[in-house]
């Protein structure tokens, strides 16, 4: 008997060992991870003579189902793109807890750094005198740091993105959701004040409110006096240590929390009929953890599924 296991016990480690070897030889061959069922396309930005790669993921069923289905765009799309593709799978119970959509992920200029790029398309204006004072500095040898060419890169979206999603995919183009987070939620805000809004819903991830001496405030201020009304759907998220306290997690300079229950104020007192607003304080989070939770909440608002 006790030879017999000790066969079994060989066995095993002559499988396992063997199984070992050939894990390590694939890891060595360093084959890329590809996440599947995703592309990647170039969209070019006529104005802005500049190339952007856009991730496309369909949903399970979308070759057999032959049916439209919703958008969501997220920025920053080298993290937010996997992070959300993977929320909807595991989360959205294949359409009963979120409804299936196509995602497209925005991301950086090519030949760009993502904070190079990010800084400059996201970001409404410059930034104050304090912050420039402190001697910014670009992560791109031989380029100066620039900001505030969210507008154009809005344009972009509209003018270039969207035409290439409607051509090449069924995308239900009335039924767009736009996710961002910090500088990402600025560029949100830009497309929510233009002429007419970009996206059904917007949710809006620990928005940057402070930047450039809060001109966000001053910009609703000059919308509201211009505008009868803003018809969308907005959720605005912060993490609980996205306030000024004393810890480890807690902001040391900008109160994110008051920031967005103060902007929130602001847009709930216009009175716009058409405005849909909410806001969320999660709990435990800070700005650099509260991201995949503020996408979960956002799906599940925007794009409820069909056992909600």
């Amino acid at each position: 008997m006790k030879n017999h296991l000790r066969a079994f016990a060989a066995a095993c480690c002559f499988v396992a060992g063997g199984a070992l070897a050939q894990g390590a030889s694939i890891a060595l061959e360093g084959a890329p991870y590809v996440l599947e069922g995703t592309e990647v396309r170039t969209v070019r930005a006529r104005e802005l003579q500049r190339d952007y790669q856009i991730y496309v993921s369909l949903p399970a069923l979308y070759a057999k189902s032959g049916r439209s289905y919703p958008v969501v765009f997220v920025t920053d799309a080298p993290y937010a793109f996997p992070v959300t593709r993977a929320i909807a799978g595991r989360a959205g119970r294949k359409g009963r807890d979120i409804a299936e959509f196509i995602l497209v992920g925005l991301a950086y200029a090519n030949g760009d750094t993502p904070e190079y790029s990010r800084r400059r398309d996201y970001t409404p204006g410059a930034p104050d005198d304090a912050d420039a004072a402190s001697g910014i500095q670009s992560d791109m040898p031989g380029r100066e740091p620039k900001f505030g060419e969210a507008a154009a890169f809005s344009r972009f979206i509209a003018s270039d993105v969207f035409p290439f999603v409607a051509k090449h995919y069924r995308a239900d183009m009335n039924r767009k959701t736009f996710i961002g987070h910090s500088f990402g939620s600025l560029l949100g805000l830009e497309m929510l004040f233009g002429e007419r809004p970009m996206f059904e819903n917007y949710v809006l991830g620990s928005p940057s409110l402070w930047f450039g001496r809060r001109m966000m405030f001053e910009r609703e201020k000059s919308i509201a006096a211009s505008r009868k009304d803003i018809r969308a759907n907005v959720l605005l998220a912060v993490g609980e240590y996205e306030t000024i306290r004393p810890g480890a997690r807690y902001n040391k300079r900008e109160d994110m929390v008051r920031d967005m229950r103060a902007f929130k104020a602001a847009l709930k007192s216009r009175n716009y009929p058409s405005l849909k607003i909410v806001s969320d304080v999660i709990p435990e989070e800070d700005h650099l953890t509260v991201a995949p939770a503020v996408i979960t909440r956002g799906l599940r608002w925007a794009l409820p599924g069909s056992e909600q």
